[in-house]
């Protein structure tokens, strides 16, 4: 495939590219491009899929609706090309790791004959237009398609959606010590504290103080301007406390929605946040609001 083509293509959108991939091929290509039905255990990873982290506890969730309503949007998947008549996963690795926990024997897939290239954009466009990686799995995703497909910061914002900024920005998370990009993998870190840290005199200090005291990203980015020997010593003012009332209302409203959400109130007004970990959540939730 010619590059130029190639990223002309993915440039159209990513919902338009998703889009693709997961409808049926016309009848035309009956074998290579048609639904089927095939034995889970034909059917493995990549081994280049950008996401190396799958939380039990939403597999485990994600298990349960499969057991419920089987497996609703198929796996898309390719020829494996190193063993004749077994598939290797595009797109979908979590439901294919859910629907094994849920005792299934086959899996919906739909099949396409696409190049390693191909299948490892498509891998990393996927998963970062659904939220399913991590930080630091997705800024290396991106240095993956630099250093393999020389591709510049400029095309891969307009493959993935983002601005050169974004990019760049996740780029440099690359730049921090392992023991943050731990701390960033499981949770314990935001993206946004690990941009301040890699600017930080002691980055490793001040996300041990961070996770610690609990500081926020603007209270991390105020410390990190400071030299290592004062990071420590340092006093930053303490978070607004929330009131009971908002803290409960926080609580009602992510018990009916089953996501995480933040109440802020401001001098007029104020915002909810609404974090969802999955397209299917995201889906769930338009389809309340319009109900």
């Amino acid at each position: 495939m010619n590059e130029d083509i190639s990223k002309k293509r993915l440039g159209r959108g990513l919902a338009a590219l998703i889009g693709e991939i997961d409808k049926p091929a016309a009848p035309a290509q009956p074998v290579a491009s048609s639904d089927r039905h095939v034995p889970i255990e034909f059917v493995s990873p990549n081994p280049k899929n950008p996401r190396r982290s799958f939380g039990d506890a939403e597999l485990t969730d994600l298990a349960q609706s499969i057991r419920e309503h089987g497996v609703v949007q198929p796996v898309v998947v390719r020829p494996s090309p190193a063993q004749s008549g077994r598939y290797e996963i595009i797109a979908g690795e979590r439901r294919w790791r859910a629907a094994q926990r849920a005792g299934l024997t086959e899996i919906p897939v739909i099949i396409r004959d696409v190049n390693d290239r191909t299948a490892l954009e498509l891998a990393i466009i996927e998963n970062v237009q659904r939220t399913d990686l991590n930080p630091v799995e997705e800024a290396l995703g991106y240095q993956q398609l630099i250093d393999e497909h020389s591709y510049t910061q400029a095309d891969l914002g307009q493959v993935i959606g983002k601005s050169r900024s974004h990019v760049a920005n996740t780029l440099r998370l690359l730049k921090l010590p392992d023991v943050i990009r731990d701390m960033l993998v499981d949770g314990q870190l935001s993206a946004g504290h690990a941009r301040a840290l890699v600017s930080a005199a002691d980055p490793v200090g001040l996300a041990k103080r961070i996770v610690e005291e609990g500081l926020s990203v603007r209270q991390a980015e105020m410390l990190a301007q400071l030299p290592a020997e004062a990071v420590q010593e340092s006093k930053v003012s303490a978070p607004v406390e929330k009131d009971a009332d908002t803290i409960a209302l926080e609580k009602l409203l992510s018990d009916v929605t089953g996501m995480r959400v933040a109440i802020a109130h401001k001098a007029k007004g104020g915002e909810i946040r609404i974090s969802y970990r999955t397209l299917e959540q995201l889906d769930d939730l338009c389809r309340r609001l319009k109900a």
